[in-house]
């Protein structure tokens, strides 16, 4: 057994630790306990992108993979508030719900793509690295999926949540 992979689960507790808190400082922002939960939702897909990044290069997943996971979960939400905070924005401007997401997700779609092409560059410079690739290939994977899926899961998700908040509200 690898070394590396014993310090996995100490630092496993370090990642929920992580999650909890910026679950309350979402909660904090947005008033709501459900909002959070959307935003977070890309957060465990991304193993999606990090398990077959190391597969696919041969590396073991060590505790800077898990360091690199923690790093993209900040990444993820961010994007995913930019998104909820651009529906919210086009919302308030009278937009109607369908065109506020579709507006959300094509106009912050550049940036968001942009600042995720910037870290994956940055992470291929320690790429090399033999203490650090884990977390290289955690970013630059994780990125690679996590922005495909907050570009289209938070939209979706933060839609859905609204028709049905007003739809209860309504009857």
């Amino acid at each position: 057994m690898d070394h590396h992979l014993r310090d996995v689960p100490r630092h496993g507790s370090r990642l929920r630790s992580g999650l909890i808190f910026i679950y309350l400082l979402v909660v904090a922002q947005f008033r709501s306990y459900a909002v959070p939960l959307i935003i977070m939702a890309p957060i465990p897909l991304t193993i999606i992108g990090v398990m077959p990044g190391h597969a696919l290069l041969g590396a073991n997943f060590t505790a800077t993979s898990m360091i690199g996971m923690i790093a993209l979960a900040g990444i993820i939400v961010r994007n995913s508030i930019l998104l909820v905070d651009f529906i919210n924005q086009e919302i308030a401007a009278g937009q109607p719900l369908a065109q506020a997401v579709i507006s959300a997700a094509s106009i912050r779609a550049r940036p968001i793509v942009l600042t995720g092409l910037a870290a994956m560059i940055g992470a291929f410079f320690i790429i090399d690295d033999p203490i650090f690739n884990g977390l290289a290939i955690s970013l630059i994977f994780g990125i690679l999926v996590s922005t495909v899926l907050t570009l289209l899961l938070i939209p979706l998700l933060y839609y859905g949540y609204i028709r049905r908040s007003h739809a209860g509200a309504v009857h």
